[in-house]
């Protein structure tokens, strides 16, 4: 039984490895000031959806904490090559923090979803939790951080809505395209299995 659960254990490790590699390299890409709001647009949480709707919710958040994690022993791999804990003191902690808890939460739809994934199905949890969730947290940060009132964090928001909707749309077909090239990746249901 041991020796069974070593191979999914290692499978686990290195798909939270890949995705944190993957949101390294998105943070390759520069970011883009917007002019109502201190946090910029960056290509990173393209790979938020993507962990989420690819490896599910344990292993998408596990990913988003490991790259958390190298971000915060200084590692410069946010977009604009910014590192240490510094980051976590900025306008943009709510949208980092919520890295984690959205790529777990698009797991954890699209796993409840179940399989075969389909595009209906990623377009719901990546807008649930790649846009809605991710506002939540994104604006609460930076109402901590900044003093602004709700109504001026919500409109600092606006800019971002076209370019996550391109995301959403970019990571439902993706891991569509993963889904159907490996279909093991999620559990399918089954209606009246055995117990």
């Amino acid at each position: 039984m041991a020796d069974a659960a070593r191979p999914s254990r290692s499978r686990d490790l290195a798909m939270i490895a890949v995705f944190a590699g993957l949101m390294a390299a998105l943070g390759l890409l520069p970011p883009i000031p917007i002019p109502l709001s201190p946090v910029p647009i960056t290509a990173q949480s393209l790979g938020v959806m993507l962990a989420g709707s690819i490896i599910g919710a344990r292993r998408g958040a596990g990913a988003l904490l490991l790259f958390l994690a190298l971000v915060a022993i200084g590692l410069p791999l946010l977009s604009g090559g910014r590192g240490g804990l510094g980051v976590f003191m900025g306008p943009s902690v709510g949208f980092l923090v919520g890295w984690v808890v959205c790529a777990w939460f698009i797991g954890l739809v699209t796993e409840r979803l179940g399989a075969p994934y389909t595009l209906a199905k990623g377009l719901v949890a990546n807008v649930l939790g790649g846009i809605v969730l991710l506002y939540v947290c994104g604006i609460a940060g930076v109402l901590v951080r900044t003093g602004m009132t709700l109504k001026a964090a919500l409109l600092s928001n606006v800019p971002y809505l076209v370019g996550d909707a391109i995301k959403v749309v970019i990571a439902s077909l993706v891991a569509l395209g993963v889904h159907r090239a490996y279909p093991g990746l999620l559990a399918s249901r089954r209606v009246g299995a055995s117990r």
